[in-house]
């Protein structure tokens, strides 16, 4: 089982950046479809953000296109999520999570357990 750490969040400014980090201890990281997920107060978990498992495919949620960049770095477990120009509608519990040898990544509903999340503020 992949235990999942993610950090980076806090309260930013409408139109301010953030940047997440989660690190996977796994020692087949390279082998995992990697996705951000969030959940806002009252509705339903979301993917945000999935890259594969070279990193060579991307996808995002069309409200986060062009704000939002996933990456990650196989040497070193962890995949980051560089959000800029954030909106109070990004605010919400900001979640990692690893799909084995899956692409596209599973919908939210399909992952089995999930890690503590970070929570990311934006202030209008």
């Amino acid at each position: 089982q992949v235990q999942l750490v993610e950090s980076g969040g806090g309260l930013v400014q409408a139109g301010g950046s953030l940047r997440l980090s989660c690190a996977a201890s796994v020692r087949t990281f390279s082998l995992y479809s990697m996705g951000w997920f969030r959940q806002a107060p009252g509705k339903e978990r979301e993917l945000v953000a999935a890259i594969s498992r070279g990193g060579g495919s991307t996808s995002y949620a069309d409200s986060v296109k062009g704000r939002f960049t996933i990456s990650r770095d196989n040497a070193g477990n962890t995949v980051y999520l560089q959000m800029s120009s954030l909106k109070p509608e990004d605010t919400a519990v900001y979640y990692c999570n690893a799909d084995f040898r899956r692409w596209p990544i599973s919908a939210p509903r399909d992952f089995g357990s999930w890690g503590q999340g970070t929570q990311v503020t934006v202030s209008s």
